[in-house]
């Protein structure tokens, strides 16, 4: 061999490797997920609701998902420990007069306590719709497949519940075979689709929020068959929602002073977050907070025991700021501002809903006045409750908060002019 071939022999035998190298990289990412890894102990069946069954394979995972039950802990405006909301702010009796939350409101536990927070609810007894259970249990992606989302919808819930079993769990958020996070609430793939997004084209990193949307939305029965809606047609920012109702001419009750055909909102995190929040934009993912990762030796994992970032902020938090004692510090003055904004908000509009109830008991009142401070007063406590109900006490989107009650306020302030437009003073 002569000495001056020697060197491009060995750049040939380089770039060969090179290329094996990099095929071997490429067959490993694209092969199918089962075929990675260790093989599992046993085979789940599909739809599995039983999570100690998923949790074979995955001990880790199931390990901490069952401190769920177990962390009822509270932070300053919320927490996983049960606690009277209406004892903690009276002024959420007036607001909500005339329906169940003005008589029962308490702070839900962790996902282990799904079954028995929906159960021992005064809000709901044997004759309530079975809807109620759409975001309780595992057993649901089962029950959908057997009985078909109408049926299961205008069961009653008693009747339902003779066949619910788990609480939330791994068939919420899994495909059994490949472990990947999917869709399984047929109300979140009617609203995708009717934004014109199929979510299995979605990533993975985007899929580490859609699936808490399977739950932490806002939604609606639908009349007469009791299906599940989330109101997002239009868009799933509050404005476009506040106009989806409107347009079907929709109210879940008839306010208890005002009159005010209302809205309640329920828990509108994914809507609030994915409003182009300042996490939402840079890529973070709602597991990235709530499921922080967490190592075993060499194994990493998502920590599934869901909470408040504020309950574990090294973890949650230290991943991306070095600094935790100033981000959470951050967080507190975020939560102060919204929560004290949403304060003068509460008394704005109940400031119009006796403004309204006292220009009704008049005679000779101007009933199209009347009429207008009315759904003025629904338009602003729809978009207060939107905040309220929202677990994050605005941290989620802080800008956004602020602005949605920012209208809200001057919403009711309206409200209450008309109402005094309406007696002629």
């Amino acid at each position: 061999m002569k000495p001056k071939a020697l060197p491009f022999i060995l750049a040939g035998i380089i770039v060969i490797l090179a290329a094996g190298l990099i095929w071997a990289l490429i067959y490993i990412r694209n092969i199918q997920t089962p075929l990675r890894g260790v093989a599992p102990l046993i085979e789940v069946a599909a739809m599995e609701p039983d999570s100690s069954v998923w949790g074979v394979n995955f001990p880790n995972q199931y390990s901490t998902f069952l401190l769920t039950r177990e962390n009822q802990e509270r932070t300053a405006y919320g927490g996983s420990l049960p606690f009277d909301r209406l004892e903690w702010n009276p002024r959420l009796v007036t607001l909500f007069a005339g329906m169940a939350f003005s008589v029962e409101y308490n702070e839900d536990r962790g996902h282990m306590w799904s079954l028995e927070d929906v159960r021992e609810i005064a809000r709901t007894n044997d004759d309530s719709a079975g809807t109620c259970y759409s975001c309780k249990s595992a057993d649901n992606p089962r029950l959908w497949a057997e009985m078909g989302p109408a049926e299961y919808f205008s069961t009653p819930f008693g009747e339902l519940g003779q066949q619910i079993d788990h609480p939330i769990g791994c068939a919420n958020c899994h495909e059994t075979d490949t472990m990947r996070l999917i869709v399984t609430n047929p109300a979140l793939e009617n609203a995708l689709q009717a934004q014109g997004k199929d979510w299995q084209n979605f990533t993975r990193q985007e899929m580490r929020s859609v699936v808490c949307a399977n739950c932490h939305v806002e939604y609606y029965f639908e009349p007469e068959t009791d299906f599940l809606i989330f109101p997002w047609q239009n868009g799933t920012r509050i404005e476009e929602i506040a106009q989806y109702f409107e347009e079907i001419d929709f109210s879940d009750y008839v306010h208890g002073v005002s009159g005010a055909p209302m809205i309640k909102m329920q828990h509108p995190e994914y809507e609030m977050y994915t409003a182009d929040s300042t996490h939402y934009r840079a890529g973070v993912a709602c597991a990235d907070c709530h499921m922080p990762y967490k190592r075993d030796g060499a194994s990493k994992f998502s920590d599934h025991n869901v909470r408040s970032p504020l309950l574990n902020p090294q973890a949650a938090c230290g991943t991306c700021h070095t600094d935790v004692e100033y981000v959470t510090g951050r967080v507190g003055v975020i939560q102060s501002q919204v929560f004290s904004t949403m304060v003068l908000t509460e008394e704005a509009i109940i400031e119009a809903i006796y403004a309204i109830e006292a220009a009704a008991s008049l005679p000779g009142v101007d009933a199209s006045f009347l009429e207008e401070a009315r759904w003025l007063h629904r338009e602003s406590q729809l978009r207060w409750d939107f905040i309220s109900a929202e677990n994050s006490m605005g941290f989620h989107n802080s800008s956004e908060a602020l602005r949605i009650l920012a209208v809200s306020m001057d919403l009711a302030r309206q409200a209450q002019i008309k109402a005094l437009l309406a007696t002629g003073e």
